[in-house]
């Protein structure tokens, strides 16, 4: 089944195309990563998405529900949670009341506390601070907590937005172990939109590179792994 179907998206900040028809499928269950450089269009596909802008042209269909000009807290209530560039947790509050910002729309109030020890299982770290002001943890720690706050709300389609920025090597692996575990243990689909092109394309199964707004190329993470132009251009090959 198709999850998420982006068809000659078109997305403009004022005059300025920021998207020229952008085509992209996502089936239930996969992880897809967006590739490329700055300022190609990435972080605005994922907002063409959630609804934090709305598309010029085309569609963006939700498990063939057409969510193109939806608002962002409808677009949530559907099934879909972002984790923002920069995590953007809220730094006043501690590690469980960030969580519970996360499930905040959730109607099944008494099955929460059961989510939030499967949270603190995934990460042990959050558990052992979980009354800690999240400005006080680490950048590690502040995105395992974005990453936990989205999956709190229980999203069939989960938007990663460059998760590894700014982080440690070591920690950069953690999170992309993470991610991998959360797709193949929850079924959650994801749509990851990564800098670091050689990790994302190893946990991935299928990947897009962005240019300028454009979509070049599409193929498996394998074969984009071994294709030469994305090797120079994003993997440093």
């Amino acid at each position: 089944m198709s999850m998420l179907k982006l068809e000659n998206v078109e997305t403009f900040y004022g005059n300025i195309k920021a998207l020229n028809s952008v085509n992209i499928a996502i089936d239930e269950g996969e992880i897809i990563t967006l590739i490329g450089a700055n300022g190609a269009g990435k972080s605005t596909t994922l907002m063409s998405v959630c609804g934090i802008v709305h598309p010029k042209r085309g569609h963006v269909y939700f498990q063939d529900q057409d969510i193109t000009h939806y608002e962002p807290e409808k677009i949530v209530s559907l099934g879909i949670s972002q984790v923002p560039e920069g995590r953007r947790i809220f730094p006043q509050l501690t590690v469980l009341e960030n969580l519970d910002m996360g499930a905040f729309l959730r109607k099944d109030k008494k099955n929460i506390k059961n989510d939030f020890d499967e949270i603190f299982t995934l990460f042990p770290r959050l558990a052992e601070r979980r009354t800690q002001q999240g400005g006080t943890l680490s950048g590690g720690e502040q995105q395992m907590l974005a990453i936990s706050r989205a999956l709190v709300a229980k999203p069939k389609l989960l938007l990663l937005d460059e998760p590894s920025l700014g982080l440690a090597p070591i920690i950069v692996h953690q999170i992309f172990e993470i991610i991998a575990r959360i797709n193949r243990d929850n079924g959650t689909t994801i749509f990851l939109v990564e800098q670091n092109a050689n990790m994302a394309l190893k946990i991935a199964h299928r990947g897009y590179v962005l240019q300028n707004g454009v979509i070049k190329i599409h193929d498996t993470a394998k074969n984009l792994l071994a294709n030469e132009e994305v090797r120079k251009a994003y993997l440093g090959v």
